[in-house]
């Protein structure tokens, strides 16, 4: 069971784990702050459970500390930024800054990167362009792991987009998803707890249906909405890669694969300026609007509360306050690295010692 933990002090302790692995003190507490937001908001497949992972990979060289992107090319609208194998979330943040401030003097702005990290929930870049006035979406593609309809073999990524608007409600209107059923963290996680996964989350190796998330693991994940999430998740790939000038498909490595071999995956964001099409204000008013006729829409039976997309992780975030719920086995794994580095932690382990 999840141990509720101060999430200001559980940010502080992956903070000092990363500086401890080599990372700079501000940019380790920007990824630390990342993770623990998204535990927050419930989706503890991008939270810190991470943290291992990635401090494997920058022990071994195959993330850089580097934490500012390279510019490759810049016409106006268009960007395009060699993420150097930097920190996802450090060249995200930078890069959906630089589509939104030319959103703001151009209309819209388009950042392309190659040579780029895992950057964690996709919606914090989404959501950093609707706080400045503008419509966002991020993706980034992943090492394949789903097959064509029908196939047998690993094709494409469960490649995440995210769509945020700005809105006068008090909740953040933005979509959220990745194009597989669940995300493979998920399914990791169930292989570390020992449970089963439904069985339209993955197939095995060959094709048929399992609830093992171990054997889903060396299988396929399935695409959400069969050939439609496919062919979504096809076009994030060839939109991230194409346009950046980096890596598709099988040239993304494994995230959990060798960790001195970078993960080289691309990702795009995009930012539109919503005030070169209508006022501001006015179109803030109409996503609430609508976000409030879906929650006060007929409900079918057994149904509690309608959501608008992205709105349960954010009711979970409230719930919790300063909060966050921290599996023990995360917190045994984070405990561990941190002896490893010699790091002291403060809150992270102290309540299952």
């Amino acid at each position: 069971m999840a141990l509720l933990l101060d999430a200001g002090e559980v940010t502080a302790d992956v903070a000092r784990i990363f500086a401890g692995a080599g990372l700079g003190s501000q940019a380790a507490l920007i990824v630390a702050e990342s993770l623990v937001e998204a535990d927050r908001l419930g989706l503890a497949s991008h939270g810190v459970m991470l943290a291992d992972m990635y401090v494997a990979r920058l022990r071994a060289g195959s993330v850089s500390p580097e934490t500012a992107p390279a510019v490759i090319s810049d016409n106006g609208t268009n960007i395009v930024l060699d993420g150097r194998n930097g920190f996802g979330v450090l060249t995200a943040d930078r890069a959906m800054e630089r589509a939104v401030d030319r959103a703001r003097e151009l209309g819209a702005g388009i950042v392309a990167v190659r040579h780029a990290f895992h950057f964690g929930a996709a919606r914090r870049f989404a959501l950093a362009a609707a706080e400045r006035g503008c419509l966002g979406i991020a993706m980034c593609n992943t090492r394949p792991l789903m097959p064509a309809p029908g196939g047998a073999e690993r094709v494409v990524g469960n490649n995440p987009i995210a769509i945020a608007m700005p809105t006068a409600d008090a909740t953040p209107f933005v979509l959220d998803m990745a194009t597989s059923e669940a995300a493979m963290g998920k399914i990791r996680m169930a292989a570390k707890s020992g449970g089963k996964i439904p069985a339209t989350w993955a197939v095995r190796a060959d094709g048929s249906p399992t609830t093992d998330p171990a054997e889903a693991i060396k299988g396929m994940l399935l695409p959400t909405a069969g050939p439609k999430g496919f062919g979504l998740a096809l076009m994030i790939d060839l939109l991230c890669g194409v346009l950046s000038g980096g890596a598709v498909g099988q040239e993304v490595q494994p995230l959990y694969g060798d960790p001195s071999r970078p993960y080289d995956c691309s990702h795009l964001f995009i930012a539109v300026d919503v005030g070169r099409f209508v006022d501001p204000a006015d179109a803030a008013n109409r996503v609430r609007d609508a976000a409030q006729r879906i929650r006060s829409g007929a409900r079918a039976p057994g149904a509690e509360r309608l959501y608008t997309p992205g709105e349960p992780e954010w009711r979970r975030r409230e719930d919790l306050g300063s909060q966050v719920a921290v599996e023990p086995s995360v917190q045994d794994a984070l405990a561990r690295l941190a002896d490893a580095l010699n790091v002291e932690l403060t809150t992270i382990g102290k309540s299952i010692a």
